[in-house]
């Protein structure tokens, strides 16, 4: 009785709960942490991808502000790519880099940031509000909408197969023993093969094993018949390697928005242009104008980011006959007498008006 009395007297102990704020925090932080030690970014196609993110922000057009050069945007593109964020401290002489940050946030919006900038030989530590600093993220969750998602962290499972291949390709060239051979000689003395096998040991893509003929019959099998050589060499082709490898690598562009058929053997200059498009205008484009937004939230001042033009994202043959185009009908309507309203109705009907509410 005594005890049932303690145990009602004793207060309710309270636990955080999974979804509150320290799993919140530590979820956060895994993925901050994950996103920057992805094991695919060492292969030659995220490298490849993140590239051509890279030069598409570099040579992208900045309108409405000087801080946003062009090494910044490079920068920005690299960050964004490999880690699904990229911070910038806004300085009197540019943007300056971050390679960690704190943040508190108010209604899912950052409100101060502690930054980490890197200097040569030692670092620095700066406290700023967020109306100070630019912070572009991409693939953000809606548990954590402050922290951006790398594209291979969105993708892990095939980045993991693809550094798996890699990894278990270059052991396989490293110690397999490639163009190895097990070649037959007639019998001598004990000492002269082994004498004749160390000689041969350890020679890559030589004969490593030399074969008598009273192993040979020892085993069951004629010494007179059917002698040839034996490769060493492993059948990577029943494993369905290159089928795996080039599955892999096809995932890994597509999360990046990149086609796989810019890396196809047989592209053209069609395909390049079809791919190059798409980059830019489903992929490099919207962060452009995230970045844009950020920006122009930031430094006061309307921003424009563009990235299409200067990649020559568009079909110049296409553009030029629908220039002609147009001058031909404009040319046309002037001469019919259209007034300019009759002419923007007639501009509406195919979404080239004004107010046609098209974008």
């Amino acid at each position: 009785m005594i005890k049932w009395l303690m145990n009602k007297l004793q207060p309710m102990e309270t636990r955080a709960s999974a979804a509150g704020y320290t799993g919140q925090m530590m979820a956060a932080r895994d993925s901050f942490l994950s996103s920057r030690h992805g094991i695919a970014e060492l292969t030659s196609t995220v490298q490849s991808c993140v590239s051509l993110w890279e030069g598409a922000f570099a040579l992208a057009d900045v309108q409405g502000t000087d801080i946003l050069t062009r090494r910044s945007l490079a920068l920005a593109a690299r960050s964004v790519a490999l880690n699904g964020e990229a911070v910038f401290l806004i300085g009197d002489r540019g943007l300056i880099p971050a390679t960690d940050w704190n943040l508190t946030t108010r209604d899912g919006e950052p409100r101060a940031y502690r930054l980490t900038i890197p200097e040569a030989g030692a670092i620095r530590t700066v406290t700023a509000l967020a109306a100070e600093v630019i912070h572009l993220r991409i693939g953000a969750d809606p548990a954590s909408p402050w922290v951006g998602t790398a594209p291979l962290r969105r993708s892990s499972l095939t980045g993991g197969l693809l550094h798996t291949l890699e990894t278990a390709l270059s052991e396989t060239f490293a110690n397999a023993p490639l163009g190895s051979l097990i070649v037959p000689l007639p019998d001598t003395g004990a000492d002269d093969m082994a004498t004749m096998r160390a000689a041969f040991r350890g020679r890559r893509g030589s004969t490593l094993v030399i074969e008598g003929v009273a192993q040979a019959t020892a085993a069951g099998m004629n010494p007179q018949i059917g002698q040839k050589s034996d490769q060493l060499s492993p059948d990577l082709s029943k494993s369905m390697t290159a089928e795996t490898l080039t599955a892999a690598r096809s995932g890994i562009m597509s999360a990046f928005g990149v086609l796989p058929a810019l890396f196809n053997q047989a592209t053209t200059g069609p395909v390049v242009r079809e791919a190059q498009r798409h980059l830019a205008g489903w992929t490099l484009q919207p962060i452009a104008m995230l970045l844009s937004e950020e920006a122009t939230a930031k430094l006061g001042s309307d921003v424009m980011i563009d990235t299409m033009r200067p990649v020559q994202a568009y079909d110049v043959g296409g553009r030029a006959r629908a220039l002609s185009a147009i001058i031909k009908t404009m040319a046309e309507a002037k001469a019919a007498g259209l007034t300019e309203p009759e002419m923007n109705t007639a501009l509406t009907l195919v979404n080239w008006g004004e107010g046609d509410n098209a974008a």
